[in-house]
């Protein structure tokens, strides 16, 4: 799998959304599972969506269930992260990350390639 690049982040207030894409070079994208993580200043890195090759596989983190949607278009080679009702907590650098046979993992030593980040600021 080639370079994944990450885009959407940006500036919002609480109770806002914001649309985050993952892009992906490469003609096997579609048999990538494919996570988002964050990480928040001072805070390890967390598992927040992944959604699995063919999408046959969904997982969330508990603290964004109900408010984020992740989504997958392999003829587009992008996964996406549709976040509303941001809150504050919701701040920190969101990375996407592609792996082999790994289903959604949210365990983020089993992904092989990420992406740069893109910043989220939620303000209150």
């Amino acid at each position: 799998q080639g370079q994944l690049v990450e885009s959407g982040g940006g500036l919002v207030q609480a109770g806002g959304s914001l649309r985050l894409s993952c892009a992906a070079s490469g003609r096997t994208f579609s048999r990538y599972d494919v996570g988002w993580f964050r990480q928040a200043p001072r805070k390890e890195r967390e598992f927040v969506a992944a959604v699995s090759r063919s999408a046959s596989s969904i997982r969330y983190a508990d603290s964004v269930k109900g408010r984020f949607t992740i989504s997958r278009d392999d003829v587009k080679n992008t996964v996406t992260l549709q976040m509303n009702n941001l809150k504050p907590d919701d701040t920190a650098v969101y990375y996407c990350a592609a792996g082999l046979l790994v289903g959604a993992t949210t365990n983020s030593r089993e992904y092989i390639n990420w992406g740069q980040g893109t910043h989220v600021t939620v303000s209150s």
